[in-house]
């Protein structure tokens, strides 16, 4: 009798599917100067210095990069005001989630999600038949904490939580979090995706790093793809107890960050000035889709993070394919359960108001 190729588990499996490339809608439908506002990227790009470092490395692209990024690792622990053994360097922030599950579950073991979250909390847990509980979204489809405390049993290892939440861009407050935290065994690790945290300006957001240093059982997951433009490269990294970097370390593929990632990601750090304008873009550009898309009567969920999702007038679908045609890609949610919302990323000037003209020639 033939075996199985793969487990059940993985034939369950749905791939990931990322927002449309440029060139490739350009191919298809023939047209040109397409604006791409989908995948929650920075319109103005990397830093001029990250750019910089890039050019120094091309000489040394035939050596391996540093397996353990220490200069990295040193100039983002001073900044942070931790130690660098507290911190786990990832291909873009979605490899430390996929070692969290690899390194601290076990066939048995359990997760807790969120609805209406990110889509890789369910491919690490679901990839390697861990169990799973997915807990109803809280208000504007975004997390319930409390419901997520009250998920937990006996075999339960891990919790995702991201905040600001991808797709809904909305956020949990240090009270929601403290209460988690006071509620939680102190054997459930609590892993808070903080992708978009640089954008958001609330007083009442918890910063999951200091949580780590107050000694809760905390991962802080973070990514250099959004607010400093190096999606390309993917630079992510995690904060935790120097004892879980170790364990997760042994897991941990040799040389799993390249060198231009490395010393791209080093050199933004520096890099204030671009950084603020890259905020003040967002801002004034957040403001200006929620007025438009309020003059149109078009519902929206507010939003922290660089990103907001809006209820489509019509068949979401149908109205995604359109907007394809002039050349605008936006991001269709149905992969997250909200067939009737779409998702744009707040882009440069000229780009948001392309958004809303077509929007509005479309309604």
């Amino acid at each position: 009798m033939k075996k199985e190729l793969v487990a059940e588990y993985i034939k369950k499996l749905v791939p990931y599917v990322p927002g449309k490339p440029i060139e490739e809608l350009e191919r298809e439908l023939g047209i040109k100067d397409s604006i791409k506002i989908a995948s929650n990227e920075n319109p103005l790009g990397p830093s001029p210095k990250a750019l910089e470092a890039i050019r120094n490395c091309l000489d040394n692209l035939n050596r391996y990069p540093d397996g353990n990024a220490t200069t990295f690792k040193d100039k983002l622990s001073e900044k942070l005001g931790v130690t660098p053994d507290m911190i786990i360097p990832g291909n873009g922030s979605n490899e430390v989630l996929e070692l969290l599950a690899a390194t601290f579950m076990k066939p048995g073991d359990h997760a807790v999600v969120s609805e209406h979250a990110f889509v890789v909390y369910d491919l690490a847990v679901d990839s390697r038949g861990f169990e799973k509980t997915v807990v109803p979204a809280g208000p504007n489809f975004g997390h319930n904490l409390r419901a997520m405390a009250k998920a937990v049993k006996d075999n339960t290892r891990i919790i995702f939580i991201a905040n600001p939440n991808n797709p809904t861009g909305t956020y949990s407050t240090k009270q929601e979090m403290d209460e988690l935290l006071e509620t939680v065994p102190d054997d459930v690790i609590v892993v808070v995706d903080e992708a978009y945290f640089e954008f958001v300006e609330k007083d009442d957001f918890p910063d999951a790093v200091e949580l780590v240093k107050a000694g809760a059982n905390v991962v802080s997951c973070r990514t250099f793809s959004k607010l400093y433009g190096l999606a390309g490269l993917r630079m992510g990294y995690g904060i935790m107890s120097p004892e879980m970097a170790d364990y997760m370390n042994r897991v941990r593929q040799p040389f799993n960050t390249n060198m231009l990632a490395q010393a791209a990601a080093e050199a933004s750090l520096d890099d204030t000035e671009f950084l603020n304008k890259v905020l003040d873009i967002n801002r004034k550009g957040m403001a200006y889709i929620e007025k438009e898309l309020e003059r149109l009567g078009i519902d929206y969920i507010p939003s922290v993070g660089n990103f907001l999702i809006f209820k489509s007038p019509k068949d979401a679908d149908e109205l995604y394919q359109e907007l394809l045609r002039k050349g605008v890609i936006v991001r269709p949610m149905k992969g997250y359960k909200l067939p009737e919302y779409l998702r744009v990323t707040v882009g440069l000037e000229n780009e948001n108001q392309r958004f809303i003209q077509a929007l509005e020639e479309l309604l």
